[in-house]
């Protein structure tokens, strides 16, 4: 596979350089819309750099990541559905929901692949609960708590990327930029349609112009309840984080806490360790299911409609809380 990384000055284009090696791609290039971080960005990895977005656009790539500003990704990733290029789009895509309906109506009508890197989908305690859920061991879902709550908001101003924790910009805080891992992840285990029950926010430690702090109460159609936390309140800079995911059936309870993951079962009376990737390096797993779905001809894991689903979600939880 032949990919471009487009977006190098992006916080996760590291994560994805190591994903996209980790896969077994040959990458072709990488590109900035800041000529000179692209091309520092080459110089460190040993890649080569692209002067200009045509170029981008003319490369022979079988897939192309692309990152970048929120007021810029829309009219790129545009041009790129157009020219029929596979495409994953990274986030956050846009400030708000509306671009995202029209690019996800786009790739609707040119049937373009446009996969989105939500990485924890691949994390040890969903992989292993769909595994008993094809097996008939999973029982009905209960209940779900989706954890992430990292570091101090400044970490983004170190990494050159003060804007998002600019909410005319990021189009949120805390809640949009990692809860919408959170959302995700309760969405695709929801049965029927997800509810809105009730919803915290705060920053009442960094006193930022967005939350830095964020607690949802959610319940799908069959009475099954999800809890989503996200935060800026983690009082250290280590990747990682507070991090946990729980996913809670009638027959298994699945913990994974991104360094350590189990699984219990009742009617085996089991409690078992799982394989456990971290969630920085969880976009190898994405990266190698993306490309498995491309030579396959089938449609990415995560699509622009789940996407839109988790942001339509959050954005009524800012309504919510008048935010």
């Amino acid at each position: 596979m032949k990919i471009v990384l487009a977006g190098t000055s992006h916080w996760h284009a590291d994560m994805h350089l190591d994903a996209a090696r980790d896969a077994g791609a040959e990458i072709i290039g990488v590109w900035d819309e800041d000529e000179a971080h692209a091309m520092g960005f080459a110089a460190r990895n040993s890649l080569k750099a692209i002067a200009a977005f045509e170029d981008v656009l003319a490369t022979p790539a079988d897939l192309i990541l692309l990152m970048g500003h929120p007021s810029n990704v829309p009219a790129r990733a545009r041009r790129m559905i157009e020219a029929d290029i596979p495409l994953i789009l990274e986030k956050p895509a846009a400030t708000s929901t509306a671009p995202l309906i029209q690019l996800r109506d786009l790739a609707h009508r040119r049937k373009a692949f446009v996969g989105v890197p939500l990485p924890n989908r691949f994390g040890p305690a969903v992989t292993a609960f769909e595994r008993l859920r094809r097996e008939g061991r999973a029982g009905q879902v209960a209940h779900g708590h989706f954890r992430v709550v990292n570091g101090p908001p400044e970490r983004y101003a170190a990494d050159g990327v003060g804007w998002v924790v600019d909410p005319a910009i990021g189009g949120g805080g805390a809640l949009r930029n990692l809860g919408i891992h959170g959302v995700d992840a309760a969405l695709s285990l929801a049965s029927g349609e997800l509810h809105l029950k009730a919803v915290s926010m705060g920053n009442r430690i960094h006193r930022s112009p967005v939350e830095d702090y964020a607690l949802l109460v959610l319940e799908d159609d069959a009475g099954a309840v999800f809890t989503v936390e996200a935060g800026y309140t983690f009082a250290s800079m280590r990747p990682g984080g507070d991090f946990e995911w729980r996913i809670v059936g009638a027959n298994a309870t699945l913990i994974d806490r991104g360094d350590k993951a189990t699984c219990a079962t009742l009617d085996d009376a089991a409690v078992v360790d799982l394989p456990v990737e971290l969630p920085a390096t969880r976009y190898r797993l994405s990266m190698r299911d993306t490309f498995e779905r491309l030579r396959r001809n089938a449609a990415p894991a995560i699509s622009m409609d789940d996407y839109v689903a988790a942001m339509s979600l959050i954005d009524a939880a800012y309504q919510k809380a008048g935010r």
